[in-house]
């Protein structure tokens, strides 16, 4: 099962609301993010929630992924806690704190899943993937150094590859007024996912449906 959350981005108000942290954006509109009490750890800011708490906590939030009686399904193979991770070594080096954190905890890759941007999909889109290429993103490459594999869960949202402006600065640049409506509603519906895949003993059950979706659809 998913024990660690990575959402990456780069620390900073010049970079908050750029689409390089559209992880982070995320992240906030997380109905449970405001229990989270965030440390400085492993070179990033880390939180922790024991899976009964995050349990108890989605159940209030997330009223349709409970059961008639009104509880969530408990894996028997559900891990102790949950870790929410935000690397503060900016983008390129975020397997930095990845990896630290899961060699501290004892953390197999297959647990972890990163939150990140991906030019790759268009706007509008969010996509969980499991392994795979890197797609040029550096945060992933490090990732996979860091933990010697690309074999760990990716939840992208999709900013879209323009064709007239370099991807550098593109990718530093602000979501603009227009896209972020469009941003809250992939959030919104990101938001379901990832708490299915935390609560799943199995997220590759999670693929057919939510390996690519389009809100607009």
């Amino acid at each position: 099962m998913i024990s660690v959350v990575a959402f990456l981005g780069n620390y900073g108000n010049e970079y908050k609301n750029t689409r390089h942290n559209a992880a982070w954006l995320f992240a906030g509109t997380l109905p449970f993010y405001s229990r989270l009490n965030f440390l400085s750890k492993f070179d990033g800011e880390l939180a922790s929630l024991d899976y009964s708490e995050f349990v108890n906590l989605v159940s209030n939030s997330y009223p349709e992924l409970c059961k008639d009686d009104g509880q969530i399904a408990v894996p028997k193979n559900a891990p102790a806690k949950i870790y929410f991770l935000k690397p503060q070594t900016y983008m390129n080096l975020s397997g930095q704190s990845i990896g630290q954190l899961c060699k501290f905890y004892k953390i197999k890759p297959e647990e972890v899943l990163v939150v990140h941007d991906e030019l790759e999909l268009k706007n509008g889109f969010f996509s969980l993937k499991w392994s795979g290429g890197l797609a040029g993103h550096n945060g992933l490459r490090s990732t996979k150094d860091a933990l010697g594999t690309a074999d760990f869960w990716r939840l992208r949202f999709g900013i879209g590859k323009p064709a007239d402006i370099n991807i550098a600065d593109y990718v530093l640049s602000n979501f603009t007024k227009d896209e972020m409506p469009l941003m809250e509603t992939v959030f919104k519906k990101a938001g379901v996912l990832l708490v299915k895949a935390l609560l799943s003993s199995d997220p590759s059950r999670l693929l057919t449906q939510w390996g690519k979706v389009n809100v607009n659809a």
